[in-house]
């Protein structure tokens, strides 16, 4: 009797190739660009929304500090000094010691839109207005164009 090998080790076994076929990878494809579609559509109003809810949140914030600086100071900063008599003491102080030190918010906060946040006083629309220009940065607009303002 001779022995024969059951499997010889140097010859691969022949196995049909396996893989995907061209239509089945264009359907995966299309699939796939349907389904962003969808996410698409759905996520980019709620990053608007997003977006006008941090400006709210940013100008509630700032307001808190003003009043904060008002009780202090016995007043809000004027125009001229802005926003940034929040972070640093401002010139012109009538009582310099009354200032908290470190300043009523660690930095200023740009709106969503990257353009800085607007201060007015007296405002138009109460003692002082903080706003921001909306996407457009531009006074007025529409949707979100629309100023986003401290008085709404």
């Amino acid at each position: 009797m001779s022995a024969q090998p059951e499997h010889d080790a140097q010859q691969p076994e022949v196995t049909k190739e396996s893989g995907f076929t061209l239509v089945e990878l264009m359907v995966v494809i299309v699939i796939i660009g349907l389904l962003a579609t969808v996410v698409v559509i759905n996520v980019l109003p709620s990053q608007d929304k997003a977006m006008v809810e941090k400006a709210k949140t940013d100008i509630s914030r700032l307001q808190m500090a003003l009043e904060m600086y008002k009780k202090d100071n016995l007043g809000f900063p004027t125009t001229e000094q802005g926003l940034d008599a929040l972070v640093s003491e401002p010139a012109g102080l009538k009582r310099p010691e009354r200032y908290q030190k470190g300043g009523y918010i660690r930095e200023l906060p740009e709106d969503p839109w990257g353009t800085p946040y607007q201060y007015l006083m007296p405002g138009e629309h109460g003692d002082y207005d903080i706003y921001s220009l909306g996407a457009d940065g531009r006074l007025g607009g529409e949707d979100l164009d629309k100023d986003i303002g401290s008085w709404k």
